[in-house]
């Protein structure tokens, strides 16, 4: 009987530890299962936040680039853009401009007006007129070349539509102006202005500032013999006391 008792025991003893054995397995699966879940979750939270952020970044650069017209011109002066520039009678910074960069002279910092580059003054110093040679050891002469029309008669070039020959041919070779002799041929003319503006300058020089006029101007420096700044300008628009605006090119 004994024996039979103990064997009954044994088998009791062994079907409980199978019942805990398997509780303990479903306790890891649903654990596992919960893991797994959660990883499920967290990486589905990830991918969104990756997919998202690649959207945000992307979209406005193909969104700038969709909308940006596409060309081949390729500026030979990215900084002078157009070589268009206005120059206001009682701006405290934009009435004078800097060849060098194409920027307004002056600028504004700490509630200061300081100057930084001005080749160029526009009424300051003349009520309506250009004034050159004004900063520092800077010294200038600005001639006033004529009107277009004026210059077609004088130098006997002739002119195609827009009137625009006379003023792109003008450069310099060493110390001459030239200007253009023939358009088809493509041949170019001394300028009688040239010995003027190559001549050793003193102090600042003033001119008129008047609309449909060609200017070529010349900026040396006492302290720097080998500074020198030539500029061709015409006036496209101009309002007394208000603002002018010029078409410039610097002649290396």
């Amino acid at each position: 009987m004994a024996l039979i008792t103990n064997t009954k025991q044994e088998k009791i003893v062994n079907y409980g530890s199978l019942q805990h054995s398997m509780l303990v397995e479903k306790s890891r699966d649903r654990r596992t299962m919960k893991c797994l879940v959660v990883l499920q979750i967290c990486a589905a939270v990830v991918t969104m936040l990756l997919i998202s952020t690649f959207y945000l970044t992307m979209y406005p650069s193909n969104k700038g680039k969709k909308h940006t017209p596409s060309t081949n011109i390729v500026p030979s002066n990215p900084i002078q853009k157009d070589n268009i520039a206005i120059l206001y009678a009682i701006d405290p910074i934009g009435h004078s401009f800097c060849f060098r960069d194409g920027q307004y002279g002056e600028e504004i910092t700490d509630w200061t007006v300081f100057n930084r580059c001005s080749d160029l003054d526009f009424n300051s110093y003349y009520a309506g007129n250009f004034t050159v040679g004004i900063e520092g050891g800077r010294v200038g002469t600005i001639i006033d070349l004529g009107s277009r029309g004026d210059l077609e008669k004088k130098y006997k070039y002739q002119e195609t539509v827009g009137h625009g020959q006379g003023y792109a041919s003008i450069h310099r070779t060493n110390k001459t102006l030239l200007i253009l002799d023939n358009y088809q041929s493509h041949t170019f003319q001394a300028m009688d202005e040239s010995a003027a503006l190559f001549q050793d300058a003193s102090s600042s020089t003033t001119v008129a500032a008047k609309v449909d006029h060609v200017y070529a101007l010349r900026i040396t420096d006492r302290y720097d013999s080998k500074f020198e700044r030539i500029v061709k300008m015409l006036v496209i628009a101009y309002h007394p006391n208000e603002s002018v605006t010029i078409r410039w090119e610097v002649l290396p």
